[in-house]
């Protein structure tokens, strides 16, 4: 299998949470209680639509988990990045404050030659 990148996992996870969340909706409500219909039939309908509707939260708490990991990831490698960014131009700035006094320095000895 091929590995995905944290941009192309991220999307597939929010697509996950959508479809889950357009499956729970289309459950709707429980079902209304009949009142030709015995007590045990209800309870039996109501229990049924309760499962179905658990089963789809506990998928979303799922994919939220996953989606919430897979950002926590891709910002610590921000974090990463930003801070060799700094790094890095903290190591420029050195280098170019550093520059100038050589130059001074060879042009003072190129005067007195």
């Amino acid at each position: 299998m091929t590995s995905l990148g944290a941009g192309e996992i991220i999307y597939e996870l929010r697509k996950r949470i959508q479809e889950i969340k357009i499956d729970l909706d289309q459950l709707g409500e429980p079902a209304s209680y009949v009142p030709e219909l015995i007590e045990s039939t209800n309870l039996l309908r109501s229990n049924e639509y309760l499962s179905k509707a658990n089963e789809k939260k506990n998928e979303l708490l799922t994919a939220y988990g996953e989606y919430s990991e897979a950002l926590e990831d891709l910002l610590s490698t921000v974090f990463d990045i930003q801070k060799d960014l700094k790094d890095i131009l903290k190591e420029q700035s050195s280098l170019i404050s550093d520059s100038p006094k050589k130059t001074t320095k060879s042009k003072a000895k190129l005067k007195k030659k």
